[in-house]
């Protein structure tokens, strides 16, 4: 998986509006002046690092939520963590001016409070399992139900512009836009690694966490501020990304061979699923490139679909 991150981010920045040989990348890389190789440079780097590193916190918040809830349907996505977001994004841009640290910061408040709300709501039987799918899943078409009431009663072109944001985007990002979420991201993901031995204790369930001395209940409020963090200042910066948080840690999984959901292949095969939606998004009607939500929606139905198959067999 690492070496297809490589490869797929390679070919990101060879592929444009001109194809680049990987001589001509390289090089521009290290620095060289000249027209292209500030394209290449300024332009298709900010993309393609975007979408390695927005894919990989996409794939560890699939991940964590899936590891506290011990089901693969767990991702912010399927239980309304993304529609929150969306939520405080969509008040950013429609009451305030709609900046980018607005943004950023009613989509992390959007996502708090979803979270928040599927937690209380699911007091009854804990922060895992099949309940707070369901009720994630509900308080998801109520977010969803919500933000479409927000669009409907906007001014036309905000009403646009909230639109197209939504379908999830990495068009046009460049470093002013990605700076401070990468540095948000970097720092989340050093709290995860922290705390990443834990999260693997509790996925083997809450005895064996609790006969090692993992303080489930503080261990499951950081896991979901993280993985809130992490989806949120995706949505913030790209609008939501639907699928890569439910398909990539079970991939990661399978390939891993693991009996849990590990971290590291999730956030690799993350940055692969991004990285690779967003290439097709680029090439399937070039020279216009399609929001990469589109192609992640697309692919993360299919699998979806086969999930749901597996899982009403094996019940």
């Amino acid at each position: 998986m690492a070496l297809a991150v490589a490869g797929l981010g390679l070919l990101g920045l060879c592929y444009g509006a001109t194809w680049a040989s990987p001589a001509k990348v390289f090089e521009a890389l290290g620095g060289a002046r000249g027209g292209s190789n500030v394209v290449i440079r300024e332009w298709r780097l900010p993309r393609v690092l975007a979408g390695l590193v927005f894919g990989a916190a996409l794939g560890v918040a699939g991940a964590i939520f899936q590891n506290l809830t011990r089901n693969p349907m767990g991702s912010p996505d399927v239980i309304g963590l993304d529609a929150g977001a969306y939520t405080g994004a969509l008040v950013a841009i429609t009451v305030l001016s709609g900046t980018s640290a607005q943004l950023a910061f009613g989509s992390v408040v959007g996502g708090v409070v979803a979270a928040a709300a599927v937690y209380l709501l699911s007091l009854g039987g804990g922060l895992s399992g099949l309940r707070l799918v369901v009720i994630g899943i509900a308080v998801n078409a109520t977010l969803t139900a919500v933000n479409s009431w927000i669009v409907l009663r906007a001014e036309l072109e905000v009403a646009i512009a909230a639109v197209g944001w939504s379908a999830g985007s990495l068009n046009g990002v460049d470093w002013a836009d990605l700076r401070i979420p990468f540095a948000i991201i970097a720092v989340l993901l050093v709290l995860l690694v922290a705390r990443s031995s834990a999260v693997h204790q509790a996925a083997l369930g809450d005895a064996v966490a609790a006969s090692t001395g993992v303080h489930l209940e503080r261990l499951r409020l950081q896991m979901v501020l993280i993985g809130v963090g992490c989806t949120a200042t995706v949505t913030a910066v790209a609008g939501p990304i639907a699928f890569i948080a439910l398909a990539a840690p079970q991939i990661g999984r399978r390939l891993a061979r693991s009996p849990g959901i590990p971290l590291l292949p999730a956030a690799l095969t993350g940055a692969v699923l991004l990285q690779g939606a967003d290439l097709l998004a680029q090439v399937l009607l070039a020279p216009v490139p399609l929001p990469v939500g589109v192609i992640s929606t697309a692919i993360g139905g299919c699998y979806l679909i086969w999930l749901l198959i597996k899982e009403v067999r094996r019940t």
